[in-house]
């Protein structure tokens, strides 16, 4: 997503439903998570919710984050909606025309990552290369770029207005780049908002995008998420161990998780990593808490520990290691949120199998270089509640 002005639109190059919705302006009530107060194990002051925004688009969109796949990245941005998503520009930029997109729309059925919820087909910059027959819009990513020196906070509610008075379920994404703070003023105005620079496919670019995104988590929930850019998983520029830890973290924190590589020659490795229905779980999950590191330790703080409260009194953990070699990371229940008394269940979410059935106290692994482990720990006294 380059600087650009972004705006998505729907394209009529497969036959298309819309579901028509009146938009009006709400509040949303307070976040789920501080409903179940009385009911969890979890520690509700080390993840914070209390800056959880108000969002005024009534649209009944971004109650878990976007899924999809990026086609290209720059202004304006057109969007396709089927039951499926992939978006153009890590991979494509400006290289794209019709057969590129209907091949791609193919590729993502053929493959069951339609089947999995990635649902939005974004053709991002270069749009007005294509056919231009559009029947309507369901997603709007508007870009910063010719804003004619407007800044962000004036710029941006007057799109929502306009979406407001169309009448159709739109998803509003901004992106300014995280330049003027988004998390402290766009949940008033739209589904979900850029916090940072664009991503490139580089290890360094994607822990740096982490952490900046990681400062936001008590802004986000269900209607409005922090948005740290899209998938880099399959472009070539990070390892396997590296493009799995970008994937589980993503997760962990509610990013939208939009495919940025060709689907259309995608490999068996990064069709392990996107097809991971338990790590896509907690990435849609219904609590709608944003995960957030917790610990770190070793050189540099390079052995982190990153968690996250999910529905039924469950808790994911990442332990991610940024360093250069093998390490072995340990998570106290103290530093994730949990009574030291607590026994909880421990199951591997890339291995997926239950590794633990009764651990109390601390949870430890082997972690490669720059890979990472994720797991979701159960109590064993919780009791479940549906959210």
């Amino acid at each position: 997503m380059a600087m650009s002005s972004g705006i998505l639109a729907v394209v009529s190059l497969i036959t298309i439903f819309f579901l028509s919705l009146m938009i009006t302006a709400r509040v949303l009530p307070i976040h789920p998570y501080l409903k179940i107060k009385d009911s969890t194990p979890i520690s509700q002051l080390l993840y914070d919710t209390s800056n959880y925004g108000f969002l005024q688009i009534d649209n009944g969109l971004a109650l878990s984050p976007q899924m999809g796949s990026v086609f290209s990245n720059s202004c304006p941005t057109f969007l396709i909606k089927f039951d499926l998503s992939w978006s153009t520009w890590n991979f494509f930029a400006c290289n794209i025309n019709e057969t590129v997109i209907k091949e791609t729309a193919d590729a993502l059925i053929s493959t069951g990552l339609a089947s999995l919820g990635y649902t939005y087909v974004n053709i991002d910059d270069c749009w007005s290369r294509l056919p231009r027959n559009l029947k309507g819009v369901d997603y709007l990513k508007y870009d910063n770029c010719y804003n004619l020196g407007l800044p962000p906070q004036k710029r941006y509610p007057p799109m929502r207005d306009a979406l407001n008075a169309t009448g159709r379920t739109i998803f509003y994404a901004l992106c300014e780049w995280g330049v003027d703070d988004p998390a402290l003023w766009a949940g008033k105005v739209g589904n979900s908002w850029r916090t940072t620079e664009d991503i490139n496919d580089t290890w360094a670019s994607m822990t740096t995008i982490a952490d900046i995104n990681n400062k936001w988590a008590s802004y986000a929930g269900p209607g409005g998420w922090n948005d740290p850019d899209m998938l880099e998983v399959g472009n070539g520029g990070m390892n396997y161990h590296e493009y799995k830890g970008h994937f589980s973290i993503w997760a962990l924190m509610k990013a939208p998780l939009i495919i940025g590589c060709d689907v259309r020659n995608i490999t068996a490795e990064t069709l392990e990593i996107l097809y991971n229905k338990e790590v896509i779980a907690v990435d849609q999950d219904p609590l709608g808490v944003q995960g957030r590191r917790v610990y770190a330790s070793g050189p540099d703080g390079c052995q982190q520990v990153w968690a996250g409260p999910l529905s039924g009194n469950r808790l994911a953990m990442v332990l991610w290691n940024r360093c250069s070699k093998a390490a072995t990371i340990t998570a106290k229940w103290g530093a994730i949120g949990l009574e030291p008394s607590i026994s909880v269940s421990v199951r591997d979410l890339w291995k997926h199998e239950a590794v633990s059935e009764n651990t109390v106290g601390s949870f430890t692994a082997r972690v490669d270089a720059h890979g990472c482990e994720m797991y979701i720990l159960t109590p064993q006294r919780a009791t479940r509640t549906s959210i």
